[in-house]
């Protein structure tokens, strides 16, 4: 295996790996998942996932060296539905084809629904150390409601299981703005997930999104003035309880915050491999025919039979960010993090300086009170917070 690269003018690199299977697709999700219909074709997708990635390295390579992956997450869909001698497969086969840090965040998201204790067990012996469970409710009804598999038992069994692992960390995914739900519903649902004492809080609000079964069928969600007591009510249970909101939708105890996320908001690089999976690469300086610190957007083959067919290749389409929309992006992912944004990461991150006209978008929004500045750092307002598209469309 080639060594790494010690390329520091490059952003961290992270890996994203897709499965794209579940036992059922949530009538809220627009993610690309897939019901499950008979065996899980398991050996023959990691073999794939595998080869996908060695047909990604030269995006990772620069002068004949590989960059090191800082991160990995394991997403879908439902990974959980692996076996454990599958996670160990893919793992061992990443591992043997990339140079991961030795300080790796490993990530594996799992359903209540698809998990035994010693199927948890043998994951993290494969090498998983970070689990982020799907509860979403701990509601019966509202369970039901969003078509989750699990019940409230299986979700609290899930997240004590996760407890005893001696993991590095762990995430609990909670949603709130749900069908019919009130405020109290929502402050019960909160208040069992804090007493579970996950060091991380995934804790964002339904939408409904195109080209899913709530979109065609719309169910009745509270109106903009509960959802907002909700967020307010929300966020103070969630502070006196010592989290941190360090993202939009994410709150953590102190150091427990996700590292692979942080680098996708920090505008940092990831490679996309498994069926649909997107990645954001920065071209290292001695790429042939292409200007100094180049950005590249790739999205894989979307379906698994077509993702799984050898007479294609795994890519599906790969772009160019236009200088235009560098801007964008960057405050994009950036302003979703509560950490102030030094000024010099722009263009660190970027490869270039910010035009006269995005400085006035920034001066725009300084006027509006949506962030604040100073000679060295942007910092996202409370009222960004609460108004973050209107924040985000000064650089439309």
């Amino acid at each position: 295996m080639q060594e790494h690269a010690n390329t520091t003018s490059l952003p961290p690199l992270s890996l994203y790996v897709h499965i794209p299977w579940c036992v059922q697709k949530c009538p809220y999700c627009d993610f690309n998942s897939h019901n499950l219909k008979g065996g899980l074709p398991e050996s023959e997708y990691i073999s794939h996932v595998l080869d996908d990635l060695m047909e990604d390295l030269p995006l990772i390579t620069n002068n004949g060296q590989l960059r090191e992956v800082s991160s990995i997450f394991i997403g879908g869909g439902t990974p959980s539905l692996l076996s454990v001698a599958g996670m160990q497969r893919l793992l061992d086969g990443i591992a043997a084809r990339i140079p991961l840090a030795a300080s790796a965040e490993i990530t594996m998201e799992a359903n209540p629904g698809t998990v035994e204790a010693d199927k948890f067990i043998g994951f993290e012996k494969a090498g998983i150390n970070r689990i982020s469970i799907g509860v979403q409710s701990f509601d019966e009804q509202h369970l039901k409601a969003l078509g989750r598999i699990h019940d409230p038992v299986q979700a609290r069994a899930a997240v004590e299981l996760a407890k005893r692992l001696g993991l590095r960390s762990f995430n609990l995914d909670l949603m709130h703005g749900l069908p019919n739900q009130n405020v109290a519903d929502a402050m019960l649902d909160l208040r069992e997930a804090i007493a579970l004492a996950p060091p991380h809080l995934s804790w964002y609000q339904l939408t409904i999104e195109p080209n899913t079964a709530f979109y065609s069928k719309p169910p009745t969600l509270p109106d903009d003035d509960i959802l907002w007591e909700i967020q307010e009510r929300g966020h103070q249970l969630l502070t006196e309880a010592g989290y941190e909101q360090y993202e939009i939708s994410a709150y953590a105890k102190q150091g427990q915050q996700c590292q692979h996320n942080l680098n996708y908001w920090r505008y940092g690089d990831y490679l996309g491999i498994g069926c649909g999976a997107h990645g954001k690469i920065t071209m290292p300086p001695s790429t042939p025919a292409l200007p100094a610190h180049t950005i590249m957007r790739t999205v894989k083959v979307k379906h698994p039979k077509g993702y799984m067919d050898f007479t294609r290749a795994y890519m599906d389409k790969v772009s160019q960010v236009e200088s235009d929309d560098l801007a964008f992006e960057f405050f994009m992912n950036r302003f979703r993090i509560m950490e102030a944004c030094p000024k010099a990461q722009f263009a660190k991150n970027t490869g270039r300086e910010l035009t006269n006209i995005e400085l006035k978008h920034l001066e725009k929004a300084q006027t509006m009170k949506l962030i604040s500045s100073n000679y060295q750092e942007w910092q996202l307002t409370a009222t960004g917070k609460r108004y973050l598209n209107s924040l985000l469309d000064l650089f439309v």
